[in-house]
């Protein structure tokens, strides 16, 4: 989080100000783009997407600089590349396990903090695209997780139903979106809830209690949890 916010202060500094506006130094840029990144996360927990390059132009008009579009979007991609990222260890047997027996399986991502476009091919470094049918992000649609609209555009695209359904995440907006948008069932994932404070603050932790239909800590323990409580049709 802390690189994305200086990042789009780099930007800010190096963006052309509007005639008439005088300088404005470093902590107030900053100060005036985590403004406009909270008011994105707050929308998100709305059911409404605000993308990272709204936020940065929005901070721009707050601050008297114009940005040129696209520029905050390419300096996340740089960071994108120069991440590491961790994949859960047993992700890919599990997604194969559940392709294997006849599930479709998507992917819904609140992308608040940088565009979808930039997250498939992490997806594809690791091979976790080739068992997804459907890869739904916010940035890429006018709603966030726990908007039901969301879920229901993964759930058209898989060709699916909300009583045939399951979705697992490791926070409210999934739990709550889930039970909104009519799903058999959402479950919480706990395993890799390693965040910190801010972001747990930002993006998981609950603005009120939504019961799961089960929590797991390990992913292997949701292959039992959906054959119970979606059988294939064969074994009814």
């Amino acid at each position: 989080m802390e690189r994305l916010t200086d990042a789009a202060v780099d930007i800010l500094e190096a963006a052309p100000a509007v005639p008439g506006r005088g300088e404005v130094d470093r902590p107030t840029l900053r100060a005036h783009f985590e403004a406009a990144s909270l008011r994105a996360v707050e929308a998100s927990r709305e059911g409404r997407a605000v993308t990272p390059e709204r936020q940065i132009q929005e901070a721009g008009e707050e601050v008297g600089r114009r940005p040129a579009p696209g520029t905050y979007d390419l300096a996340l991609e740089r960071l994108l590349a120069e991440t590491s990222f961790r994949v859960e260890p047993t992700a890919l047997d599990v997604l194969r396990t559940l392709r294997e027996a006849g599930y479709r399986v998507g992917l819904i991502s609140n992308t608040v903090g940088e565009p979808g476009r930039l997250l498939r091919p992490v997806l594809h470094r690791f091979g976790l695209d080739q068992y997804l049918e459907a890869v739904v992000f916010s940035d890429e649609h006018p709603w966030a997780k726990p908007a039901p609209e969301i879920f229901r555009a993964a759930l058209t695209a898989l060709g699916s139903e909300p009583a045939q359904a399951l979705h697992v995440g490791d926070g409210w907006p999934d739990l709550e979106g889930a039970r909104r948008a009519g799903l058999r069932g959402g479950i919480l994932f706990t395993g890799l809830q390693q965040y910190a404070p801010e972001y747990e603050g930002m993006y998981v932790r609950s603005p009120r209690v939504v019961p799961a239909t089960a929590e797991i800590a390990r992913l292997p323990e949701l292959l039992p949890l959906v054959r119970t409580l979606l059988p294939r049709p064969e074994a009814r």
